[in-house]
């Protein structure tokens, strides 16, 4: 989960918003548009199924038609053919009385020899036509577009006819809608198209076929209706997706207007602030920022931030500008003052009657001149900011303890081997009095032995310094002015918070220095 929200944290802010959004309308959109293809498919099958049973309707409606002129035709002609008289007038009274009785029929004896004939003759193309007592014959004729049945009864036989129009006529009542009825005897076809109203439908639709095929009369007609109904169009199902659509186009337009209004214009300042020179004037924001009137005011926040930062700077540059004169000017007048004790103390020197305070003034000096020399260096670093220059410190101040020397150590020699290393100035006070220590110790103690003082770079901010010197190989160790040399060198080889490496004729300690440039 926290690798999730960091990643989520990384995206720009319109990815951002593109993903809140995702997250909560396509849910909804695909919700909708899955209620939506399921009620469309309800009603497709629905209208599918309501089409369906019209076909089965419009089959039994035939069926029923047939049936009833067979049986109507069948009562009436029972009985007229026992020998009697105007068999025709006897089946005509019979047919008076039914409901909806065949406009014509045909009356033939037993071996087929037609008797009567009301109306227009009709055999309908099979005049040998035998039928058994209670038996029915059906069959089609194409030409005069009627369906014919012959009843069989005792003395002979019955023809009838339905024609097209009776069928349509009872498929219409039957209100089975639009669609089409083809009739079948399994050589012969009939085609019936009856008409009707569409049913309501919302949307844009298309035309479907649903189909019913079954036998009739007894097996005798097969009878396929197709029935026509107005199904919901494939191009509704496109409406469908507008909840998607919407989620696009929410999507797209949300993610246009951050870019557009937001983060163009805030890219916009950033690039001028990030170009922004202090030296070069006031900040300088480009004019068209956008529309949204808080990019602007936020924009002119920043010109006036930007303002008071550089009056801020200004009067800070001014006043570290004092402060620096300042302590250069008390360095120099520390440094005046070091000089003039150094001075002092060399009058006082001349003037001593004894070679001990002779001795004793010129020790003071020396060490009133190292720290003299420090501030003189120190000084220089106020100029150039890179802090006090270890090589110029100690060559000067081995200048200085060559000039100071007691009597018969003016010639001493002082090698000096230095890198050109920086460092502060609390740790170039400790190393000017840890040099003038050990200098004049060896002076004093062998005033012919030279000197080394070596300087290297060991790391990035530390550095070796190591003094030797033959004057302290051979040195009593247990004598009291040894005693409190040590004393005073370990305690500023502490000050420099170095470990004291001593080795027969050198003394090392580790200074801290600047890294190179």
């Amino acid at each position: 989960m926290s690798r999730l929200r960091n990643w989520f944290q990384q995206l720009p802010t319109a990815s951002k918003l593109l993903l809140l959004l995702t997250a909560a309308i396509l849910p909804l959109g695909l919700v909708l548009v899955a209620a939506a293809t399921s009620g469309i498919n309800q009603a497709n099958d629905a209208m599918g199924a309501r089409a369906t049973d019209q076909g089965r309707l419009a089959v039994r409606a035939v069926d029923s038609l047939i049936a009833r002129n067979i049986l109507a035709l069948r009562i009436a002609a029972s009985g007229a053919l026992d020998g009697g008289a105007e068999p025709c007038r006897r089946v005509e009274r019979a047919l008076s009385v039914a409901n909806n009785p065949p406009e014509n029929f045909l009356l033939s004896d037993s071996v087929g020899t037609q008797i009567c004939s009301p109306g227009v003759p009709d055999d309908g193309e099979r005049p040998n036509l035998l039928v058994a007592p209670g038996q029915v014959r059906l069959w089609l004729s194409v030409p005069r577009n009627r369906v014919y049945y012959k009843v069989g009864v005792y003395g002979g036989s019955a023809t009838g006819s339905i024609s097209r129009e009776e069928i349509r006529d009872a498929l219409e009542s039957s209100r089975t809608g639009p669609g089409n009825l083809l009739l079948s005897d399994y050589q012969s076809e009939i085609q019936i198209t009856t008409g009707g109203e569409t049913p309501a439908s919302f949307g844009r639709t298309e035309r479907a076929i649903y189909s019913v095929e079954q036998p009739i009369a007894a097996g005798q007609i097969r009878a396929h209706v197709d029935i026509a109904v107005d199904k919901i169009a494939e191009v509704d199902r496109l409406i469908i997706l507008l909840p998607l659509l919407m989620w696009i186009v929410a999507a797209l337009l949300s993610w246009i207007v951050v870019r557009t209004f937001l983060l163009r214009p805030l890219r916009q300042i950033q690039q001028s602030i990030v170009a922004h020179d202090p030296a070069s004037g006031p900040l300088h924001l480009p004019e068209k920022l956008g529309s949204a009137i808080e990019i602007r005011q936020l924009g002119d926040s920043f010109v006036r931030a930007f303002e008071r930062i550089g009056t801020s700077e200004k009067t800070m540059a001014e006043a570290l500008e004092g402060q620096r004169k300042l302590v250069r000017e008390v360095h120099h007048r520390v440094k005046n003052n070091l000089q003039v004790v150094a001075s002092l103390l060399n009058i006082h020197r001349r003037s001593a009657t004894t070679e001990d305070a002779k001795d004793a003034y010129s020790s003071i000096g020396r060490r009133v001149d190292a720290l003299a020399v420090v501030h003189r260096n120190h000084y220089a670093e106020l100029e150039e900011n890179r802090g006090i220059a270890l090589r110029p410190l100690l060559s000067e101040l081995a200048a200085n303890l060559r000039g100071s020397a007691p009597a018969g150590a003016h010639m001493i020699d002082i090698g000096l081997d230095l890198e050109s290393l920086n460092t502060t100035q609390d740790v170039a006070v400790a190393t000017a009095f840890f040099t003038t220590e050990i200098v004049e110790h060896a002076m004093l103690k062998d005033p012919e032995a030279p000197v080394t003082l070596t300087l290297r770079r060991t790391s990035d901010l530390s550095a070796r310094f190591t003094l030797a010197t033959t004057a302290l190989a051979a040195e009593v160790q247990s004598a009291p002015e040894h005693q409190q040399f040590e004393r005073i060198i370990a305690g500023l080889a502490k000050q420099l918070r170095s470990n004291l490496d001593r080795s027969p004729g050198s003394y090392s300690v580790d200074l801290p220095v600047f890294p190179p440039r």
